[in-house]
């Protein structure tokens, strides 16, 4: 069991980071998976979007793209790449703290991982009330 932060070309100012890979792996365990290796690699919005353009053929900024390099069903091997410019921006935007907004695409990755979407309106929904509960279950 493995879970990485990683910085590309922007650091991300995230403390506890043992507590947080512990609060994952429980939390994706509840949901039927084991985490074989989870990377979390921290960059800036042009690396992003390289990343967008290359592999998705998407030409525009985001803040999370995840890739799920799993080959057993239920044993997690992924990585996610987290834009620390769109984090910062959103959490502006949303009048929420960075470290919130950030602990927020860190669980939005790990979501999808075990299933979740935000595609539809509802899936959406359902994956923002994920997010919700696992931020405050973190933060209490």
């Amino acid at each position: 069991m493995s879970i990485s932060f990683n910085s590309a070309d922007k650091k991300a100012t995230l403390t506890q980071r043992s507590m947080l890979k512990l609060f994952i792996t429980k939390q994706v365990r509840k949901e039927g998976f084991v985490i074989n290796d989870l990377q979390y690699v921290f960059c800036s919005d042009k690396y992003l979007l390289d990343i967008n353009r290359q592999f998705l053929d998407h030409d525009y900024y985001t803040d999370i793209i995840s890739f799920d390099l799993s080959e057993v069903k239920g044993q997690l091997v992924a990585e996610v790449y987290i834009s620390i410019d769109r984090v910062r921006d959103n959490a502006i935007q949303l009048g929420t703290t960075i470290k919130e907004e950030l602990l927020r695409v860190i669980f939005h990755g790990a979501l999808h991982f075990c299933g979740y979407k935000d595609k539809k309106p509802k899936d959406a929904a359902i994956m923002r009330a994920m997010e919700n509960k696992w931020i405050k279950a973190y933060l209490k």
